[in-house]
């Protein structure tokens, strides 16, 4: 079976950019037409990546990129080539964020998003640390929401959420509310329909804005996580060479994950070129659910930059933060 990590190295960070763009756009189109038309964002999630593929990314277009620990991530921005090289980057911190590394965080250059506020307290800290940078656009952040209930995630109470971004939006100056993010249950089988936390999400924003009377196009949705594929789930009936295990995780990445590997299987089939092969099996592909039920902010890891090496996690970042350390978080 081939992996997205392996089929990467294969064809290319180009080749794979193309794929997810594709299956953005296509989820896009079958969105429901009551629902605000947000262009989804696209974040490429370069944890434990070199410089160097970043640059590539960014040489093909890709322009924001998401990180999880904030050594790694100010270590990576602060790169001499990336500074130099792309000039109009924008980094995303998505992962969870404890109070004694903000002002750590405050200092990576072209911070452009916090994703992960889950309380009043750090939205606070954050708000005062990015205010010492002097004069600056404000930084631009979502407040986490913990839709699915479970103890392993980090995020607020549904209840608390109307509270918190209120507190934003009158006591923060230095911070720009632009969304809510939420991590879901995993292994929600989509044959029953979307994910229930994302439509929580999804409920939770018509409720807040008309609450605060936020136009709800100015409110992003960021659903699920980066949990790139390692299997296929029914993703092509037709297709017998695709593996199929029910442990896989029903989250964006894997029908992605379902794309690329019948991309690469066609074009072994067909001997064709790696550009006709999506216009050739576009209708069969899998696409991106979270996109169909609203969400406006697609991460996306391992299907672009390849498999990672968790060796090389930054040790200022191993906390011992029993959330932080799910096993599945890998995925982003």
């Amino acid at each position: 079976m081939l992996r997205g990590g392996s089929m990467t190295a294969e064809l290319g960070v180009g080749f794979a950019l193309r794929a997810v763009n594709e299956r953005v756009q296509q989820s896009v189109a079958r969105r429901p037409r009551d629902l605000p038309a947000i262009q989804p964002r696209l974040v490429a999630v370069s944890k434990t990546k070199p410089a160097d593929m970043v640059i590539e990314a960014y040489g093909h277009g890709q322009r924001t990129f998401g990180e999880n620990y904030v050594q790694e991530l100010l270590e990576k921005a602060s790169n001499p080539k990336i500074l130099s090289s792309c000039p109009e980057i924008k980094w995303h911190f998505i992962g969870h964020l404890q109070k004694q590394n903000v002002n750590k965080l405050m200092a990576v250059p072209n911070l452009s998003m916090l994703e992960t506020v889950d309380s009043v307290k750090l939205a606070d800290k954050v708000n005062s640390s990015w205010q010492k940078k002097g004069p600056t656009e404000p930084l631009k952040v979502m407040v986490q929401i913990n839709t699915s209930g479970e103890d392993s995630k980090h995020g607020l109470l549904p209840s608390e959420t109307i509270a918190v971004v209120e507190h934003i939006k009158a006591s923060c100056p230095s911070l720009e509310f632009v969304g809510l993010m939420t991590i879901g249950s995993f292994g929600h089988d989509l044959s029953q329909g979307p994910n229930p936390d994302f439509q929580r999400l999804l409920t939770l924003r018509r409720e807040l804005c008309e609450k605060l009377g936020i136009p709800v196009e100015q409110v992003e949705l960021s659903m699920g996580m980066s949990m790139d594929f390692q299997h296929a789930t029914d993703c092509h009936k037709s297709d017998p060479a695709l593996v199929r295990d029910t442990r896989a995780p029903n989250h964006l990445q894997l029908q992605l994950g379902c794309t690329l590997r019948s991309l690469w299987a066609a074009r072994k089939r067909l001997s064709t070129s790696y550009t006709a092969v999506p216009d050739t099996l576009s209708s069969t592909f899998a696409s991106f659910p979270q996109i169909e039920v609203g969400s406006t902010n697609v991460r996306i890891g391992s299907t672009i930059f390849g498999e990672r090496d968790y060796s090389k996690k930054p040790a200022l970042d191993k906390t011992a933060d029993a959330k932080a350390s799910v096993p599945l978080v890998q995925g982003h």
